[in-house]
């Protein structure tokens, strides 16, 4: 049986209070995003923490805030990745926009964007992979934003689309979005038309996202063009195309993330060397592999 420490409690409570901060709706709409009564989570503001919720509760919300029970995870750190997205992520939330990042896998994008979900006002994240189905997608989108996600699906996505007009500046991030079902990705064009000009959505994903795209608007598919135009018609991508320049930017990616954790020079130029070599299919390594590398070589 899992053992949840009081440390784990206490720093979970810590950052779910400056998660809080974060949100501009009612105490009540906050505490459905994370699954509590609103009545525990008063008196979890007031600190107590002790038989109020159960440790698989705990454990779900140190899961979000993304809060480890080992030291071994890297913490987040200021890369060219987290400040090429939220500069895009910020300008879409002032002004209501919507934009997509599709870039290679391993360089930080869900970090990234869960570290902006976490750091600005009204800002949320939808991680599509756990979610893939209209359904499920939807009610997802609800729980996040702080509504009631069990009722009949018309009145959720009603209440999505009206919840997300009254709050100042709201920001959707959907994480993953190329594994969407046809279905659920087509819901995005009806929030997106629903909330035009009063919310930001900005799309990341990675080939999926991308083939999904290209393959929607080359075969005509209905919604896919639409909802590209919607997106600006683009993408932000972080990774140079040619092999040279690539190199030189996982280099200083992975550089500035073990920098970021203390990691010693030495050991950096050794996981940097590593996660550089080329596979057979003439591919490197991000910063997944970089991880794996400091676990097996400590």
């Amino acid at each position: 049986m899992l053992n949840i420490t009081q440390e784990f409690k206490t720093e979970a409570l810590k950052q779910l209070l400056e998660q809080r901060q974060n949100f501009t709706g009612s105490d009540a709409a906050f505490a459905k995003q994370w699954g509590l009564n609103s009545a525990v989570f008063s008196r979890l503001k007031n600190g107590e923490t002790a038989n109020l919720i159960r440790d698989t509760q705990w454990l779900a919300i140190g899961r979000e805030l993304g809060l480890s029970l080992n030291e071994k995870k890297l913490k987040t750190t200021r890369t060219d990745v987290l400040t090429l997205l939220e500069e895009d992520v910020t300008f879409c939330q002032q002004y209501a926009k919507s934009r997509m990042f599709i870039d290679d896998s391993e360089i930080g994008k869900t970090v990234a964007a869960r570290y902006l979900a976490k750091t600005l006002k009204n800002c949320f994240y939808i991680d599509a992979s756990q979610a893939k189905t209209k359904q499920l997608f939807v009610r997802l989108i609800a729980k996040t934003i702080g509504i009631d996600h069990d009722g009949r699906y018309a009145d959720v996505k009603a209440n999505i689309k009206y919840y997300l007009k009254m709050l100042p500046n709201p920001m959707v991030i959907i994480d993953e979005a190329g594994d969407l079902e046809y279905k659920a990705f087509l819901e995005i064009k009806e929030f997106w038309n629903a909330t035009e000009n009063a919310c930001g959505w900005y799309l990341i994903g990675a080939d999926s996202l991308l083939a999904l795209f290209e393959k929607g608007i080359r075969n005509k598919k209905v919604g896919f063009r639409e909802t590209f135009s919607r997106f600006s018609s683009n993408f932000t991508k972080a990774t140079p195309n040619n092999l040279p320049d690539k190199v030189i930017f996982y280099r200083k990616l992975i550089t500035d993330v073990l920098q970021g954790n203390s990691v010693p020079q030495t050991k950096i130029t050794e996981v940097v060397k590593a996660c550089l070599k080329q596979d057979e299919s003439g591919n490197i390594s991000g910063l997944r592999r970089a991880e794996s590398l400091l676990i097996l070589t400590a």
